[in-house]
């Protein structure tokens, strides 16, 4: 009973608090909706200036294939390739393609890797879609490197290449660390900066009873959060989960178990609220990019991928992605979600023992 009215009193905290209700609402309206479209891998205005030595028919059609592409910024056919050149090192132009004699040289300019990988990536293809005899990609100081037939590539899953069929399972992590591991973090640091804990440290209220007062309203807003993100994703791009939505939500609480927990514990030995905020954010920005959102945990040196075992994001966005994307049950995640549900735990017990009632 006593529990019951513990948590009446943290919602009806939330509900008066001018804000909070708001930012519950707004903050995974916004991630789903602006970030799949900002965090896209794809990379498009690449200027490219083209050196037509050859002059045929073939050329042009080659020349005009790539002046229509969508991404690329034709900055026009110059008249030699020193001319070219030239404007690369300028920063006027990011890719050159030159044809001659029915052949291709692609030269990118590689300060930005990724720009000139897949700018190269994608000129080649636009040549070999028009036949020509062959295709050299360089650097504009490296030696030619002919170009092997096109695989033939079979894709088993996201068959599309959609980066937001990649993304948006990720962005589930997103929402719930910062729903459900700031709140809770700020409401205990609030009321040790207000003086209102000190009413509940004299009461016979037992630890854990506090506790689960703080994590459970927050888990309720995790289920919220993860309905209006399955919701989103379906209304705005189309996409849905091609595994169980319940293991979705199974895993979206073990997630939640543990950064309500790890934010009870950073509030217990935080006595400010900028103090809190700091240090949840040093951790919470490790947790993020060491967990593979982003790049795959395995090009990370030896000393970073072990940290990935301790890693709850990595879990998480481990086995929300093979649920969402590939269609895997419970049978294909159970190593991730027996890992969630220990540190997560083992987060619960520490936030309990962390706190003191008569600090």
């Amino acid at each position: 009973m006593t529990l019951k009215y513990l948590i009446q009193k943290e919602f009806l905290q939330i509900r008066r608090n001018a804000f909070l209700p708001r930012l519950i609402l707004l903050f995974p309206v916004v991630i789903m909706c602006v970030m799949p479209w900002v965090m896209n891998m794809e990379v498009k205005n690449i200027r490219v200036d083209v050196v037509d030595n050859d002059r045929s028919t073939a050329s042009q059609r080659l020349v005009r294939a790539v002046e229509a592409s969508s991404y690329f910024i034709f900055n026009g056919q110059k008249g030699s390739y020193a001319e070219a050149l030239r404007d690369v090192e300028s920063g006027r132009a990011d890719i050159i393609l030159e044809i001659s004699d029915h052949r291709c040289l692609i030269a990118a300019n590689a300060v930005n890797g990724t720009k000139g990988s897949m700018g190269s990536a994608y000129l080649s293809q636009i040549v070999q879609a028009h036949g020509l005899a062959g295709v050299e990609a360089a650097a504009p100081e490296s030696a030619h490197m002919s170009a092997a037939s096109a695989p033939s590539v079979l894709t088993l899953y996201n068959k599309h290449q959609n980066y937001k069929l990649y993304m948006i399972p990720a962005l589930f992590a997103i929402v719930m660390m910062l729903l459900t591991g700031f709140l809770p973090t700020l409401n205990i640091v609030g009321e040790k900066e207000a003086g209102t804990i000190e009413q509940i440290n004299v009461t016979p209220v037992s630890k854990w009873a506090f506790i689960l007062a703080k994590l459970i309203p927050y888990w309720i807003i995790a289920l919220f959060v993860v309905t209006a993100s399955l919701l989103l994703a379906w209304a705005v791009y189309g996409i849905t989960s091609a595994g169980p939505i319940w293991l979705i939500y199974v895993l979206a609480m073990l997630l939640a178990l543990f950064f309500s927990s790890f934010g009870l514990v950073v509030s217990n030995y935080s006595q400010t609220m900028q103090q809190a905020i700091f240090v949840m954010w040093f951790f919470v920005v490790c947790l993020l990019l060491l967990s593979g959102l982003f790049t795959p945990v395995r090009s990370m040196p030896a000393w970073a991928y072990l940290t990935t075992y301790v890693n709850p994001m990595h879990y998480f966005i481990d086995a929300v992605r093979t649920v969402f994307v590939r269609g895997g049950g419970f049978a294909s995640v159970a190593h991730q979600a027996c890992a969630l549900l220990a540190i997560g735990c083992a987060m619960a017990v520490w936030a309990v023992q962390s706190y003191k009632k008569n600090s």
